[in-house]
This record gives structure tokens, sequence and C-alpha cells, in this order.
């Protein structure tokens, strides 16, 4: 077969097995220089083996079959050799993975790492030249001292930084063709705008392809031209970006854009699921009849028959103070001295909360936004009784945390509960669901039987969408989804007044976080629970807090009702937080 001139990547009936089955099924691609194409589809749909079968990387015990030509290499990629692939990767082909901790070596400073990629391709005269030429690298994805950057390791260095490494080891022998995978999942909506952008800016400056592969469709909107829909390893739908995002064809495609469009609810004011999608209208490029959708919205919410649902944040702000307070924070201040690493210097100390106060409402809805570092994890765990404050004040359901015993925390914890970020590691892999779910119900002072704890965790599980046969089964059996919810069983279980969310939806699928946080505001609302809900993604926050506090290295820089705030951002951290954040309707009305 032969490619027209300007084509750098073609992958033709491309199918990738195991022994038992097909996980990439008939897969082809023709991409042309300097082309930006999106690759999306939840876990599980194929994208990552797809992507490590251009790469020659699959594990093994998988295979591929197919065609892939790449520009400038004879024949086809599935059949060539280990060392002529070695010779591609790095140099023509090159990869930004999702977790650059993970891809870094901890024992190699960044500078050193940059340039061995170059050393290892014969592309520098000398190891003195691949170290200038590394410096250089780094400076071209704006660390902010290259050269200082370059001597640290990459425990030393943010997330972001990690990453900006990543994408310096990536580009650093100019390849055609550069594969992102989920490369600004794990990063803060500030910083992950600055990756995106750094990646575009670089990518075009260089007319180097890329093969952008993520389950964000805002992401997708935001960098790419044209886009691949994938679902149990097939393509469902291809395109252009604004075509396929504004008039999709496939009913995937179709519940996809309506999952992660937080700004859209249906007729009972829920967020739309991959299953509900088929009243979705997806979002116009004209931005007038998106103006004209928002005035809709706002009259309607402001109307005196309006829905429950769209008056709960008007109706949140005069409500407030005569509503008794379940939360009460009063001057919080959380200092931690760090180990001394002198014997000349005294320890250094941390302000990690630096005087906060709130309050919470029975029945309220706060967001606590922030980014890496702001105090958010460090208020969730005085709040919770986990750690104590340096001074101040933090009652909680009538129980004041500072100085509290182990007995009176006891029962904080009885009345607050925490549904964590990262449910296959807040779950023992070891028991049983049944044994999750019960576990908060065998503290002392519970009569419970087992019979009753039993048919307790069956009724929670029926709450959380969940068959009752499930008790009887183990994490690992379930998705990430459907561990998510065994968590928020747990958290409900002995009926708390407060539930405190920490990142309970980052790390997972849209259609899936639709689900959950349906699910949150469903029972919240049937519980009468008080919700704080801890999360950096801004979209997630108004569409289910009345309130929010937005904090930032350890205050709170502004608080209020969570329409006004976004709307009418005061404070600059707030509104740089706010325009970082990526919205699809936003992306596509920015790209016409």
């Amino acid at each position: 077969m032969t490619n027209a001139p300007d084509t750098l990547l073609a992958v033709d009936g491309l199918n990738v097995r195991t022994r038992h089955r097909t996980l990439v099924h008939d897969f082809s691609l023709h991409m042309q220089k300097g082309e930006r194409i999106g690759l999306i589809g939840e876990s599980g749909s194929g994208k990552s083996m797809t992507t490590t079968a251009l790469l020659g990387l699959l594990p093994n015990g998988v295979t591929a079959d197919g065609s892939i030509a790449f520009d400038g290499h004879d024949g086809n990629l599935l059949e060539a050799s280990e060392r002529e692939l070695m010779k591609i990767r790095g140099r023509d082909m090159a990869m930004v993975f999702q977790e650059p901790l993970t891809a870094l070596n901890p024992l190699m400073r960044a500078g050193d790492q940059v340039a061995e990629i170059m050393t290892q391709h014969g592309l520098v005269a000398n190891k003195a030249e691949a170290r200038k030429r590394a410096i250089e690298m780094l400076d071209a994805v704006k660390l902010p001292d290259p050269a200082e950057a370059a001597r640290a390791y990459p425990h030393q260095l943010s997330g972001g930084q990690r990453q900006r490494v990543m994408l310096a080891m990536a580009l650093a022998n100019d390849p055609a063709l550069l594969l992102c995978d989920e490369p600004t999942t794990a990063l803060d909506v500030t910083v992950q705008r600055q990756v995106l952008d750094l990646i575009l800016e670089l990518v075009k400056q260089r007319g180097t392809g890329l093969l952008f592969i993520t389950h964000d469709l805002a992401v997708v909107a935001n960098m790419c031209t044209r886009v691949l829909v994938m679902n149990d390893g097939k393509i469902v739908e291809e395109g252009p970006t604004d075509e396929i995002f504004t008039r999709p064809q496939h009913p995937y495609t179709r519940g996809l854009l309506a999952a992660s469009d937080l700004e859209a609810t249906d007729a009972d004011g829920r967020l739309f699921t991959v299953a509900s999608a088929r009243d979705y209208v997806p979002p116009t490029v004209d931005p007038a009849a998106d103006a004209a959708v928002d005035r809709a919205l706002a009259d309607h919410a402001q109307a005196p028959g309006a829905d429950a649902a769209d008056t709960d944040a008007g109706a949140a702000a005069p409500a407030a103070p005569a509503a008794e307070s379940v939360m009460r924070v009063t001057d919080l201040v959380r200092t931690y001295t760090r180990g001394k690493t002198s014997l000349f210097k005294p320890a250094t100390e941390v302000h990690a909360l630096k005087g906060i106060s709130f309050e919470v409402p029975r029945g309220g809805r706060l967001g606590v936004v922030g980014e890496s570092g702001s105090g958010k994890s460090t208020l969730l765990r005085i709040l919770a009784g986990l750690d104590q404050p340096t001074s101040g004040s933090a009652v909680v359901v009538g129980n004041e945390v500072a100085g509290a015993k182990e007995a009176q925390l006891r029962e904080l914890r009885q009345q607050l509960q925490i549904v964590f970020q990262d449910p296959m590691g807040s779950l023992d892999p070891r028991m049983s669901v049944e044994q999750i779910i019960s576990e908060p119900l065998l503290v002392r002072g519970r009569s419970e039987t087992a019979a009753q704890r039993s048919q307790m965790v069956a009724e929670m599980l029926e709450a959380v969408g969940l068959p009752a046969s499930s008790a009887s089964r183990y994490p690992h059996e379930f998705s990430g989804g459907q561990r998510q919810r065994i968590s928020i069983a747990r958290a409900l279980i002995c009926r708390p007044e407060v539930v405190v969310a920490d990142e309970p939806v980052s790390a997972l699928d849209v259609s899936v976080r639709a689900q959950v946080l349906n699910l949150l505001a469903d029972l919240v609302d049937e519980y009468g629970l008080t919700l704080v809900f801890v999360s950096h993604d801004l979209n997630v926050v108004r569409h289910l807090c009345d309130s929010v506090i937005v904090m930032q290295s350890g205050e709170i820089v502004e608080a209020g009702d969570t329409e006004t705030v976004y709307r009418d951002p005061q404070h600059p951290y707030t509104k740089r937080l706010i325009d970082s954040s990526l919205t699809l309707r936003q992306e596509l009305l920015s790209a016409q």
C-alpha cells in the first residue's frame, strides 16, 4: 500500500490480542505530518494498548497483527526487530506518560536523563554538548531555573515540573511524532493548563505530529483538530473535533459528551450519563445561541416556580444565618516542624493553615477548592479528628476537635465520615465487601447483631446502586466506579451527619464520574447530610455545592455562594483557577 507523501503514520487493520480475547479490533489511522489527533474513550477501551503497540512495547502474552507504516522507515513496524525499534523510540517517535514519577529514573538527575536520550541516539558530539542541550531543552519547556532543575532528582520536583522534564526528554531529539497518554490527569488545574499550552506551542513550533490519548473531552477540544472515539477496542466514530463534539452520530460518543458536560442536566436536574444521554443536546458552536441558553437558565433559576435543584444555590445564601451550624471553624492554625537538616540551622516550620474561619449550616454543601499545598488535606485531617490544630477551634457536630481525648473523637468519627480519592487504596483487599462496609459499626458502644449488620449492608448496597450479592465479593472484582460506591456505602452505614468527600471522582472516567456525582447528590438529599466536598475540579464543585471556599497557601482567599464566586471572582487566584479550568463548551467556542 502506498501512502501520500505527507503521511506520517499509517495504521491499517491493527488487532491486539491475548490468548483469550481481542483487546483492539481492526484499528486504522492515517495521520499527516504535524496533525494533532485525539484518541478518546474510557478505561478499558483499548487506547493505551493501541499506543504501546505503535511503540512495540506490548506486555508479555499480548500480540499484535496488521500494518504500521511510519515515515522514513521501510516495512511494517510490527515486524521490525527490537534493535530497529530502539532506534525509532525516543528519536522519531516519543512518548509522554501519565505518571512522570514512575517513568523517570529516581536515581538520576533530571538533566542527565534528558542528556541520555540524546547520547543514546548519537545525535550530539559528546556528553558536554548533551548536557548543554539538556539545559536548553529544560528552558524550552519553561522550567523557572533550568540549570537548577537539571541538577535536581525527580523527587525534588513538583508534579508539573516532573511532567515538563518528561516533555523535554520526549522532544529532545525533535521527533516527528509525539504520543501523550493522559499526561495531565494527575495535575492541578492551573498546572494542567500550563502543560497543555506548552505541548500545543511546542508541537506547532516544531511541526510535530501529536497523538493525544485521554478521557477528558475538553482537553481534546483544546488540543486536537481531529478525534477518534474508541469503545470496547473498536473505533466507533471519527472526524473533525468540532463536528464530532457538536453533531455526534454514535450513541456512545453522545453519551461521553453528555457525561462530560457538567453544565447540562436532565429534566430532574441530574447529570447525564452514557445511559441517559438520549435527551442530551450537544453544545453549539454559535456563541449567540449559547448565550441565549445561559440567559434562559439564569431566568429559570430566579423564577418563583423553579426546581428545588436549581434554587439550592440561591436559597442557601439568605438561609445560612438562620440555619444551625454543623461545623464551625475559628482561627484554625496548623504549623508543622520539619526534621532538622543541619546542626547549625533551626528546624524549618511549615505553616499549613494560617488562621482560617468558616461555618457550614446543617444540610449545606460546601466546596473546598485549592491546588496541591493549599492546606485542604490538613484541614480535612483536623475536621476528622486525625490531627490536632496548633491553635484555634474546630467544632464538628457539637464536638470540639482541639484537645479532644480519644473517647470524644470516637463520637466525632461516628458523626463524620470520609470518602477518599482512591477507592482501591482505601479498601482492604483481604476483606469482603460486607466486612468493609460494616467495619464502622464495630466500634465500642454500638449494639447491632451480626444479622442486623448484614441487613444494614444489604440496604446500603442497594442505596448506592449495587446488588446485595456484592457483599460476598472482594474489592479487586469491581471497577473503579463500583469501588467508589462501596466507599460511599461504608461512609454512610452509621448514618453520619457530615460526609467529607476528598477528590472522590478525580480518578474516574467521565460517565462513571457523572453516576457517582448523581449518587452523592441523591444521598445527601435523602439522608439530610451535610457535605464537605474537596476538589481541584472547579466544574464539579460548581455543579454539586451551594457554597465554596477557595484556599491558597493555608489561607481562605475567597468564600461565598458558589454561583456568585464563579460568575464574579474577586481574588486574582480564584480568577486564575476559573480561567484555567477547561470546559467543553468554552473550548469549542474558543476553537472557532
